[in-house]
C-alpha cells in the first residue's frame, strides 16, 4: 500500500484526509480532482512538512474514460470524498475494480451505502475490498453501536443525532445532499415496522452535555435508517436527525421542507451555493463546538431496563474532521496490512472504538457516556 489517491482531496473533507495522512512515511498521496489549481495549492502547502510524498492530478469522476486515467496514476486505494453522492452511480467504484486498487467512500446517501453490496462479486474476483459510507454514519456510529450492544441481552431503540457548531467550516457537497431530500418522505423503523417521516420535519431540541448544550434537531436520511433494523433484529425503533446550532438556520429550513412537502419547491439541492453563502452571513454568532449522540435503550444482562447515552464532543473548529475519521482508520489498516478483507460492504462495524480512540487522540475530541438503569 504504497500510492492512495484522495479523490476531491481539496474539498472540505478531502484535504483533511490529506493533510492528517501527511505523517504517513514511504507513501504518496494523489491529490486529485477536476480543479488541478486548487490540487497544486494544497500539494504546495503541505510538502515541505510532510512525511509522505505529496502530488496533484487532475481527474473527473464523470469522465468517460475514467478507468484510464486512474490506471495511469496507479493508485493503491482510492479515497472518494466527491460528493454529494445523492444521484452518483457506481462508476468510481468501478473504475478501481478495472484497475485493482482498493476503494473507501464517505458517502451518506442511502442507496449508495446500502447497495454497495451488488459489487460484491466483483469486488471478490479482483482481490479488492470496497467500503462504502466511512464517514460518520455509518462507519463511526455503527462502531459505538457494536461496542455498546454487548451490554445489551436485547436491543430496543436506537436514536441518534448530529448537531455541529455553526462556525465549523461547511461544505456544499454534504449541504447539497441534505437538501435534495428536505420536505420529503424516508423510511424509518418505527414500531418494528416501516413508517413514513420526512427530511428535516420533526422538530425537537435535545441536549447533548454541558459543553455543547442543547440543540434543535430534525429528521435526517441515512443509511443507518436500514442497516441497523438488519444488524439488530430485536430492534423496534431507529431514528437518526440532526440541526443547526442557530434557531434561525434550523427552523428557517423547516419551513423549506414545508415548501417542499406541499409542492411550492420540488427539489432545494439547485439552490446549494446561495443558501451556503447566505449561511456565511451567521458565522460570527454560535460556537465552533459541535458533537454526536446516541441512545441506546433494552434489556441487560440481567434482564433489567438499560439506557446508555454516549457523546461526542469536538471543540476549536475540530468537527470537520470528525466525517473524516472512519476512512482514515481504515486507510491506516490498509497500509499497515491489518485489513485484508475483500469484497464490497457498506461500512459497518469495520474498527473498533481502541482504533477510534486512537486516531482522535491528537484532535479536540472528547468522548463519554453514561448508564441508567431501571
Amino acid at each position: 500500500m504504497r500510492r492512495i489517491l484522495i479523490l476531491g482531496g481539496y474539498g472540505n473533507f478531502g484535504k483533511r484526509i490529506v493533510s492528517s495522512l501527511c505523517d504517513c512515511t514511504e507513501v504518496t498521496l494523489i491529490i486529485a480532482g477536476r480543479n488541478i489549481a486548487k490540487a497544486n495549492a494544497l500539494r504546495d502547502s503541505l510538502s515541505a512538512q510532510a512525511s509522505a510524498r505529496v502530488t496533484s492530478a487532475a481527474l473527473d469522476l464523470q469522465s468517460p474514460n475514467l478507468a484510464a486515467q486512474l490506471k495511469a496514476l496507479q493508485p493503491d486505494l482510492l479515497i472518494h470524498t466527491g460528493g454529494p453522492f445523492q444521484g452518483q452511480d457506481y462508476r468510481v467504484p468501478q473504475a478501481c475494480i478495472a484497475v485493482g486498487c482498493h476503494y473507501i467512500d464517505l458517502a451518506d446517501d442511502r442507496r449508495f451505502v446500502c447497495d454497495i453490496s451488488q459489487l460484491d462479486a466483483a469486488a471478490q474476483a479482483a482481490k479488492v475490498l470496497l467500503v462504502s459510507g466511512a464517514s460518520s454514519v455509518p462507519g463511526m456510529s455503527s462502531c459505538v453501536i457494536a461496542h455498546f450492544a454487548e451490554r445489551f441481552s436485547r436491543l430496543d431503540d436506537i436514536d441518534f443525532s448530529i448537531a455541529p457548531g455553526n462556525q465549523a467550516e461547511r461544505g456544499e457537497a454534504t449541504v447539497g445532499g441534505i437538501l435534495s431530500y428536505t420536505g420529503h418522505p424516508i423510511r424509518v423503523w418505527r414500531d418494528g415496522k416501516w413508517a413514513q417521516v420526512y427530511g428535516w420535519m420533526s422538530p425537537r431540541t435535545m441536549l447533548f452535555d454541558d459543553t455543547i448544550g442543547t440543540r434543535p434537531l430534525a429528521n435526517i436520511d441515512i443509511p443507518d435508517l436500514e442497516l441497523l433494523p438488519l444488524a439488530y433484529p430485536t430492534l423496534r425503533n431507529v431514528a437518526f436527525q440532526a440541526g443547526l446550532e442557530l434557531p434561525l438556520l434550523h427552523y428557517g429550513m423547516y419551513l423549506m421542507a414545508w415548501m417542499a412537502r406541499l409542492g411550492l419547491v420540488h427539489d432545494w439541492s439547485r439552490w446549494t451555493r446561495p443558501i451556503v453563502s447566505a449561511s456565511e452571513w451567521f458565522i460570527r454568532w454560535g460556537t465552533d463546538t459541535g458533537g454526536m449522540q446516541i441512545n441506546l435503550r433494552g434489556v441487560d444482562q440481567q434482564q433489567q431496563p438499560l439506557h446508555i447515552k454516549w457523546v461526542l464532543g469536538a471543540t476549536d473548529g475540530i468537527g470537520p474532521y470528525i466525517p473524516t475519521l472512519s476512512a482514515l482508520i481504515l486507510a491506516r489498516k490498509l497500509i499497515a496490512g491489518e485489513l485484508t478483507s475483500v469484497g464490497a460492504t457498506p461500512c459497518m462495524n469495520l474498527y473498533s472504538m481502541a482504533d477510534f480512540a486512537r486516531e482522535v487522540e491528537p484532535l479536540a475530541i472528547y468522548q463519554h457516556s453514561e448508564e441508567t438503569r431501571g
